[in-house]
């Protein structure tokens, strides 16, 4: 199957500016050129464009997601199946985007319980005196200068 850059992009459910933004990223390249210059995708572009939205819905960043895409695409099978290659290369890809996760989550408990904090403050104001969270964020922005 031939695609022209509109049928591929709306069989994959993206705009065609997602298309050309991946193209000029070099994720995407065009597989060929018709007469009147457009561009034609085959099958493996579908299968690419997929594999960069699965992989961004992950939060892979495009540099992890091309050197995905060059380990799923690479034209030399072998290096496909050598057990310490691809898998492996993958295998750190995983620990560096969990590894990201896990300080993001540390970092997002952190604000959580800074919030439940202020939450009470305002919950336990009286309404008329000086808001202490307001203070307290005044204080902390002084003491980060």
């Amino acid at each position: 199957m031939t695609y022209t850059i509109g049928q591929l992009a709306r069989t994959a459910g993206v705009p065609v500016s997602t298309v050309r933004y991946y193209e000029r990223r070099s994720l995407l390249p065009a597989d060929g050129r018709t007469e009147a210059n457009d561009r034609t995708y085959g099958a493996e572009s579908l299968s690419r464009l997929r594999l960069i939205r699965a992989a961004q819905g992950l939060g892979f960043s495009l540099t992890d997601i091309g050197q995905l895409l060059d380990l799923r695409f690479a034209p030399d099978e072998a290096a496909k199946s050598e057990s310490t290659g691809c898998c492996g290369e993958v295998q750190g890809i995983i620990e560096a985007r969990l590894s990201m996760i896990e300080q993001r989550l540390v970092s997002l408990q952190h604000d959580r319980g800074v919030l439940a904090e202020a939450l009470e403050w305002c919950r336990g104001s009286s309404g008329t005196e000086r808001c202490r969270v307001l203070d307290e964020l005044g204080r902390r922005a002084e003491a980060a200068d």
